[in-house]
């Protein structure tokens, strides 16, 4: 690896680990993590972009999609962890899907005949299944969350019964009760 693209490596990993972290560590929907999540990967982007200004041809090119990569990779995982949705998730693994894909064709560019139509077809392939992975995924998610609401629905209809045995103020305890265990 080129000396320029080893520390722009490091610099991406380290954007992307602190913005692990930093998302990790903050429960979805904390605008403050989102935003210094995208800060942070605007910063790191300039820098790396900065690197790559010094390269030339092909090398520049793969450095610049590169640069781009971590950065959609850092906001699409703030974007995703802060709106805390299956579809919110699956969107940003089709959106690191597509730009780890150009990095790949760029990377495809310095050979040449069948083998950079295998580089391209194995990168394609690759962005393919990441996507489909991500939509069935999300799909399961939806189905297991569908799933435990009409258990504690059906779960809180059995409580409630219960409760009609009993008649004034330890009636309305059981029915508070029930509503707080089950979350209606």
């Amino acid at each position: 690896m080129r000396p320029v693209l080893s520390t722009l490596v490091r610099i991406a990993a380290v954007g992307v680990g602190s913005l692990a972290f930093a998302v990790g560590a903050n429960a979805a929907g904390d605008k403050t993590a989102y935003e210094n999540a995208k800060a942070s990967a605007k910063s790191t982007y300039e820098a790396a972009s900065k690197q790559c200004d010094a390269m030339n041809g092909n090398a520049k090119d793969i450095c610049a999609a590169e640069a781009k990569a971590a950065r959609v990779k850092t906001e699409e995982n703030a974007e995703a962890a802060y709106k805390g949705t299956p579809k919110a998730r699956a969107h940003a693994i089709d959106e690191i899907a597509e730009a780890n894909y150009k990095v790949a064709k760029e990377r495809c560019d310095d050979r040449t005949g069948n083998d950079k139509d295998v580089c391209l077809k194995v990168a394609k392939a690759e962005m393919t299944k990441a996507k489909a992975d991500a939509k069935a995924n999300r799909k399961t998610v939806e189905a297991h969350q569908d799933a435990s609401k009409d258990k504690r629905e059906a779960e809180y209809k059995v409580a409630a019964e219960k409760c009609d045995a009993m008649t004034g103020d330890a009636k309305s305890a059981c029915v508070k009760d029930a509503k707080a265990r089950y979350g209606m």
